[in-house]
């Protein structure tokens, strides 16, 4: 921060013995000091705007702020450890705080439709908006600070009563910068454990449906899978982890492991069974019942490395009969241009098969 004058002459802004600073100008042609030179600060008279400093060099030069003469603060790295300290124990309180409200809001305590209230507590987090009722730090109350600072201080830190004005300012927004950043992201955390399928806190923002590519992750679904569970709400029984490698007619084609390749085919019996079911329900039994399942849907099984896909009954066509080979790393592409897939919101999903790779890291 470079010094300034006024209009009227008096500097706006202030130093303090220690301080570091490093030069930006200084009218003196004699001094063998350069731009950049770094020193420390020993006095500073306002009224006249001279600035004392220890130059690292050995140098002596005063700063003649009012005679053009140029400086600017450099960061106090052992301020910025205490302001460290702070944020950290600011974001251990505020973590605390968030689990507490998170138990009242969708955990053990909470009532009511806790997976949709997540979910729109999660959408808003990553919206950047407030939460209602989320624990946020008071960065007006001046009543805890001092005690705060005595607790949460590294040990050589300036005593409370000698800080200025600006670093009691700094040292109570960094508490509640810490305090406030970690209770947020512990809501999150909390609700994306409400919110999978398996209860893993991972952001998983990257296979979101409106952010899946070709050669992306991502979590898969029949457009036929959506199904009303015992509140009335839409939902996927489970998601398929996969690979997107191709569109087809709009619909997604995907490649994944044979793991999940077999979670498919088990959905297929359970769907083809829950079928059955309807049918019995109607009084449709023997026969007639298998053919009616098998002009609805395809029969899949393993045979061996090789996926038999039989839709004879469903085309009315003996030799509909696909042959699902792995490819060369072992994936499948299963009824990829025969399914209507589309990719899904994880959370959409009460059972995901396979797992979600992490995001790439970073571009350097």
């Amino acid at each position: 921060m470079s010094a300034i004058n006024n209009n009227d002459g008096e500097d706006a802004v202030s130093y303090q013995p220690g301080d570091r600073v490093a030069l930006e100008h200084t009218g003196d042609p004699h001094t063998r000091l350069r731009p950049g030179d770094e020193g420390t600060v020993r006095r500073y008279d306002p009224c006249h705007q001279v600035l004392d400093v220890r130059w690292d060099s050995g140098s002596r030069l005063a700063m003649l702020l009012g005679a053009g003469d140029r400086v600017r603060r450099l960061p106090d790295a052992g301020w910025e450890r205490v302001l460290e300290a702070l944020r950290t124990a600011g974001a251990a309180a505020g973590r605390d705080a968030a689990a507490w409200w998170a138990q009242d809001t969708i955990g053990g305590r909470a009532t009511g439709d806790v997976a949709g209230a997540a979910r729109e507590i999660l959408a808003a987090i990553e919206a950047g908006r407030e939460i209602d009722g989320l624990p946020a730090a008071d960065r007006y109350s001046l009543a805890d600070d001092a005690d705060r600072y005595a607790e949460h201080a590294p040990p050589g830190a300036p005593a409370w009563e000698r800080l200025t004005a600006q670093r009691c300012d700094q040292a109570r927004w960094a508490w509640g910068d810490g305090y406030d950043g970690a209770a947020e992201a512990e809501a999150a955390r909390q609700c994306r454990v409400v919110l999978h399928a398996d209860g893993d806190d991972r952001d998983l923002r990257h296979v979101y449906p409106d952010r899946v590519r070709l050669g992306g992750p991502g979590v898969f679904a029949g457009d036929w899978a959506w199904t009303p569970n015992e509140h009335g709400q839409l939902r996927i029984p489970v998601g398929f982890v996969g690979t997107l490698v191709d569109t087809w007619n709009g619909w997604a084609v995907f490649t994944c492991t044979r793991e999940v390749a077999e979670a498919i085919i088990a959905d297929q019996h359970d769907a083809r069974d829950r079928y059955r079911q309807h049918l019995a329900a109607d009084g449709i039994t023997g026969e007639r019942q298998e053919q009616m399942v098998d002009e609805s849907m395809a029969r899949l099984r393993f045979d061996g490395d090789v996926i038999v896909a039989d839709e004879t009954r469903v085309h009315d066509d003996p030799e509909a009969v696909d042959s699902i080979t792995p490819d060369a790393d072992g994936r499948y592409t299963v009824m990829g241009r025969a399914w209507t897939w589309i990719a899904v919101h994880p959370y959409d999903c009460d059972r995901i098969a396979g797992h979600i790779p992490h995001p790439p890291a970073p571009e350097a």
